[in-house]
């Protein structure tokens, strides 16, 4: 879908869609373009159901963070939101979302223990036969783990997830309907973006 531009506010759609990689690998490319030609105001309007992989959560936040000081981004959540989409989300510099949507997101697989482990870069058993049966954590979810860690800095990530958020919740925590916070959070993210850039 082509972005559409209405009263200064140019569109973006993102669907929300499950097993959809190359989907989202061309959205993001496009979402580039579109960041690249400084739009004052850019809404992604977020619709469906599913979740949007980690990974890719993880290159659109990549994506914010290389925009122009100058675009603000409104995102809009016409759908309840999971998992990476909770992320995307969050990182609008102004959020909406439908009365009666929720966001949710899971507990990732890996333990504490795990997360905390330090890796041995130079111990080194050999290689270990692994196929989508083992019992080994996938990338995927280390990516999961990231996201998680990114959600925290908007939301109580151990007190929430495994449990749908709901409207009120979200107002509570000022992520919808506040000004303030939402121009404090687009201030920080714009001192931000050019030791991003630099990294």
């Amino acid at each position: 879908m082509k972005t559409r531009s209405r009263k200064g506010v140019s569109r973006f759609e993102l669907k929300i869609k499950s097993y959809a990689n190359s989907y989202y690998i061309d959205r993001i490319a496009k979402l580039e373009n579109v960041l690249a030609r400084k739009p004052l105001l850019l809404q992604i309007d977020m619709i469906g159901s599913g979740e949007i992989p980690a990974d890719a959560a993880l290159l659109i936040r990549s994506v914010f963070m290389a925009r122009s000081s100058k675009t603000q981004i409104i995102t809009n959540a016409r759908s309840s939101l999971q998992g990476g989409a909770v992320l995307v989300w969050l990182l609008g510099d102004r959020r909406s979302i439908r009365d009666d949507a929720r966001v949710y997101f899971r507990r990732s697989s890996i333990s504490e223990d795990e997360q905390a482990e330090p890796v041995e870069v130079l111990k080194n058993d050999g290689a270990k036969y692994r196929d989508s049966y083992s019992d080994d954590e996938d990338p995927e979810e280390w990516d999961y783990l990231r996201v998680l860690q990114l959600i925290n800095e908007f939301l109580p990530v151990k007190e929430l997830m495994g449990r749908p958020v709901g409207v009120s919740l979200l107002r509570q925590f000022g992520l919808i309907e506040n000004e303030k916070v939402d121009g404090f959070l687009a201030s920080v993210f714009s001192k931000s973006e050019p030791a991003l850039a630099a990294g």
